[in-house]
């Protein structure tokens, strides 16, 4: 039997440029809902998060990015690389599940315009 819930980190990024971010630990993440309301989810919990420092409270995150899949090989990115790797970038029509999305992974969260890549990382 598949599990439906599934532990999913999301790395809150507020600057790839100064690796900046926040890890978050969902425990009850459900695989059969879409990028687009996962967002919505995440938007509306971070503000409410008393541990988290107002500039990753009230950032204006838009985009997903799938940094690790456990018992997978990890990149050597410390933050964030969107170079090459647009198939990592969820889509807001498709589930977490369709998008490759499994338990323990780890999900960047991030501005799309701030988080411009450098050629350092």
């Amino acid at each position: 039997m598949p599990l439906k819930e599934v532990a999913i980190t999301v790395h809150l990024i507020h600057s790839s440029e100064h690796h900046n971010f926040k890890p978050i630990v969902y425990h009850r993440g459900n695989l059969d809902q879409t990028e687009k309301e996962f967002i919505v989810f995440l938007e509306q919990g971070a503000p409410l998060r008393t541990t988290l420092p107002p500039p990753f409270r009230n950032y204006k995150y838009n985009k997903l990015n799938i940094i690790h899949q456990a018992h997978k090989s990890k990149r050597n990115e410390l933050v964030l690389s969107l170079e090459n790797d647009n198939r990592l970038l969820l889509k807001e029509e498709s589930t977490l599940k369709a998008a490759g999305v499994i338990h323990e992974t780890n999900i960047a969260f991030f501005c799309e315009v701030d988080c411009t890549v450098k050629s350092d990382f």
